[in-house]
Parts: C-alpha cells; structure tokens; sequence
C-alpha cells in the first residue's frame, strides 16, 4: 500500500470515530447550520441546475435542501453509484414523493433502480450549475477525502468535457470532518467551498 493510501486510511478511521462521537440531535443541529448557510450563498440561489447527495447517517442531512429546490423551482439531480466501479450519473428527482419510491441499496441509500431509463441524465441535457458534495473530511484548501472509490472525481472529469464546462462544487461537512490537511494526489479533485459551522 502506497504511503499517500496508507494516510488516507488513517484518517478515514479517525474522522468517521469524531462523527461518530455527535449524538444524532447535535448532527441535526449542524445540519440545520449548514442548510441555512448554503440557502443563503449566492451561488446556491443563482444555480438552476443542481445535484444533491441523498444523506446518509454519518452526512449533513440534505432532507431540507432537497425541499427548499423543489419548492423554489431548482431541478434536482440525484446520485446513482453503479456497483463495482468508479462510474456514477447525476439522474433527474422529479418531486419530493418521487424519494419514497426509490429502492434502497446495499449501502442504504435511495437511488434510480437499475431498470429506472427513463430519467434525464444531467450531462446528457444541459449540465449542472452546481454540485453538492459529500465527503468523509475535507480542509479548508478544498481538499477533500471521499470513502475511496472515486465517484465524485471521475464525474467532475466528465462534467469538464461538457460544454457547459466544471460546475462549482460546494461540500457540506459537519465541523468534525475539517482536518489541518487531506493528503490528496493529482487525481484528487478540489472543491471550490467548504461549509461547515464556524
């Protein structure tokens, strides 16, 4: 194992130990915290486009955010992780509803069933404005420590081929997921902003 997997193990283990510490009432508090902030943030209110990660117990929850876009006309664009590799699409969330009716996966999360062809993919139409980012620890350069199997940075790759170009890319972290400095490499994508609650 190379000495750069090796320190992002570590810190995985070390960061999902602090967030695993926060008692689910604390977690919500920093939620609520962090939703405020980006409903404010002027590229949030500017994006029409956005993609939006379905939380999962040790995330910001993006419940309330998720509301807020349908609820001020935003289109919503939701993760769907194809098993055994790195590839991911941004699929089309038609309404609030439309979440209960997605299966669950093996990690938990609600995505598009395999058989579900029938939403738009957002590259394939007019490209996303924005993404909301998930991530297990980030600092406060931008870097940004995912679960490791590369998801985010291969579709970020993508979206710089689109002609609409890179969206800005804003993660969502609960204070105990800043680090000093993620150890990263070439491959490893920045994210423009950070919010957590200071």
């Amino acid at each position: 194992m190379t000495a750069l997997r090796a320190a992002k193990q570590a810190l995985r283990k070390e960061i999902k130990k602090r967030v695993a510490s926060l008692s689910e009432e604390e977690k919500v508090r920093q939620s609520q915290v962090v939703s405020q902030k980006l409903l404010e943030h002027p590229k949030y209110q500017s994006s029409q486009r956005i993609a939006v990660f379905l939380s999962m117990p040790d995330e910001v929850r993006t419940e309330a955010i998720v509301q807020h876009m349908f609820s001020s006309g935003k289109v919503c664009f939701i993760p769907k992780y194809l098993t055994n590799s790195s590839h991911m699409d941004m699929l089309q969330l038609n309404s609030l509803e439309d979440i209960r009716s997605l299966p669950l996966t093996s990690w938990n999360i609600r995505q598009p069933a395999d058989s579900d062809a029938q939403r738009e993919e957002a590259l394939d139409t007019g490209g996303l404005d924005l993404i909301l980012m998930p991530g297990l620890g980030f600092d406060k350069s931008g870097n940004r420590l995912g679960r490791g199997k590369g998801f985010y940075d291969t579709y970020l790759e993508r979206c710089m081929r689109h002609p609409k170009g890179k969206p800005y890319t804003i993660a969502l972290a609960f204070k105990e997921q800043l680090c000093k400095e993620v150890p990263v490499d070439d491959s490893d994508m920045l994210v423009d902003e950070v919010l957590y609650e200071e």
